[in-house]
């Protein structure tokens, strides 16, 4: 096997979305969910197609009103449980000149939300639409737990992916065999945990992102009384001593965390890490906080090619997910 996934950064034909539907993902507020994908949707549209999982004709027509008149939004009827693309969609991966789909066993984050059965054959579905080749690894694996530069680096964590509601008869380095022979993973860098409030148990999208082959832009929290600092510090410390394949150190890059965003005494997995990487815009998650600007501006500096663009999210983090969870590229 030859396999080896692309880089985020790295030319798309489409991004895939999976339509929101489930209101119990957002408690009492999902009214303004819709509009904040059709946001999504028409903002990425811009520079790519955008495909999006549909249950029925009802549900498309519905986005559509919200979207407009798009010519490049298709829509597929593929019904889902959830709408976190991300972690349900297909991988895709290289070989060669061929694209093909990874299909790793999606079991809701460790068996938490039930039923997740129509999320776990999404890829196969996209696969059987584009005639696409299928690869099934056989382990559990979500998109949003690993972040890769295209060139052999994988950045993950040991809290989700050495946890025991994933993968419990692999150990760390069967699981890293796993990222090598099907992502081209050679060189895997291990974080330890996410942030507070995160239910994917430390996905990497979260906290630490590869911008482009040698720099990653990474989260830290300014006030040393919050229950991140420690965690966010010891990421810093960590990513400070990792090296790329051929031995060099990283550009780390810092933002702040946003001010906290609670929901019925809860705090939510707020993070400006999860941002997503089109082919001609940045879409990065806002919380009407101070600190959106400063971060605006600073992947403005990373991107000079692309628009960078705030969505704001303060109603989509309460189904404990923002951008970069919803969506899911499809290189060219």
């Amino acid at each position: 096997m030859k396999y080896k996934m692309p880089a985020e950064w790295q030319k798309h034909e489409a991004t895939w979305l999976s339509w929101p539907h489930n209101e119990e993902h957002w408690p009492g507020n999902f009214g303004p969910i819709p509009a904040v994908f059709a946001k999504i949707a028409v903002t990425l549209s811009e520079g790519e197609n955008v495909y999006i999982c549909v249950k029925d004709q009802a549900m498309e027509d519905s986005a559509r009103a919200l979207i407009g008149p798009n010519d490049r939004v298709k829509f597929f009827h593929i019904p889902t449980d959830a709408s976190w693309s991300r972690d349900h969609g297909p991988i895709y991966v290289r070989d060669g000149e061929r694209l093909l789909i990874t299909d790793w066993i999606f079991n809701s984050w460790g068996g938490k939300y039930e039923p997740w059965d129509k999320d776990d054959v999404v890829p196969q579905k996209i696969g059987e639409i584009f005639k696409t080749e299928v690869v099934q690894p056989g382990i559990v694996l979500e998109g949003g737990s690993i972040d890769v530069n295209g060139r052999g680096s994988l950045l993950t964590t040991r809290q989700c992916l050495l946890n025991k509601n994933r993968n419990p008869h692999l150990s760390q380095a069967e699981i890293e065999k796993y990222l090598e022979d099907y992502l081209g993973a050679t060189n895997v860098l291990w974080l330890e945990e996410g942030i507070v409030g995160d239910d994917t148990d430390g996905h990497i999208d979260d906290i630490a992102r590869f911008v482009d082959e040698k720099t990653i832009v990474t989260v830290v929290e300014d006030k040393k009384d919050d229950e991140n600092y420690e965690i966010l510090q010891k990421n810093l410390r960590d990513l400070k001593e990792m090296r790329d394949v051929d031995g060099q150190p990283f550009k780390i890059i810092e933002i702040p965390m946003p001010d906290p965003v609670i929901y019925e005494d809860q705090r939510l997995p707020a993070s400006y890490a999860n941002f997503y990487i089109g082919n001609s815009v940045v879409i990065v998650p806002t919380f009407n906080c101070p600190k959106d600007e400063v971060v605006l501006q600073t992947l403005r500096d990373l991107f000079p090619g692309r628009k960078v663009v705030g969505i704001d999210c303060v109603d989509l983090v309460w189904g404990l997910g923002t951008l970069h969870c919803s969506t899911q590229q499809m290189p060219v």
